[in-house]
């Protein structure tokens, strides 16, 4: 029997603030955070993403956003692609719609935490996942969460992923 092939994962991290987090929050949350993170799963040779417009693909560093700030290997797949554009379809039908859209509860890291875990069994980064949490534990950014929910985040650059003739 031949062996499976194996498709490697990554998971590119992003700094929205560009580096205003890591001097910024101590003085407005009392606590130091390293960023404020959007995170994309690159596997099959393309970058995917969810933001406000739902799920999204590029090429690698493709989006406005340019290159990451970091990338973690998340693993390997033997998902072919075929199966993972289907996947990611019935994703973008249910869990991430566009409209399912939150910056605290279902986001860009909430995405790809389960595309990773799909792949590979691994979840991402816990210093990403509990960003919300944590601004969300401060007097400051409660009294944000009002503004902060209407924010509709999309990284431009991207094509509609899981949507027949590209409909929005």
């Amino acid at each position: 029997m031949e062996p499976p092939n194996l498709y490697p994962v990554k998971l590119y991290v992003y700094d929205l603030s560009k580096g205003l987090a890591r001097r910024l929050s101590p003085i407005m949350l009392g606590k130091q955070l390293e960023g404020i993170w959007h995170t994309s799963i690159v596997v099959h040779k393309d970058e995917f993403y969810f933001g406000s417009s739902g799920i999204s693909s590029c090429p690698p560093g493709g989006t406005l956003l340019g290159p990451p700030d970091s990338v973690v290997d998340v693993g390997s797949t033997e998902v072919t692609e075929e199966l993972f554009q289907e996947y990611l379809s019935s994703l973008g039908e249910s869990l991430f719609r566009r409209e399912a859209y939150d910056v605290f509860e279902n986001n860009c890291n909430t995405f790809t935490n389960e595309v990773a875990q799909f792949l590979t069994g691994r979840k991402i980064p816990s210093y990403i996942t509990d960003l919300p949490s944590e601004i969300l534990s401060t007097p400051f950014g409660q009294a944000l969460r009002p503004f902060l929910v209407s924010i509709q985040i999309q990284p431009p650059g991207g094509s509609p992923v899981g949507r027949p003739n590209g409909q929005s």
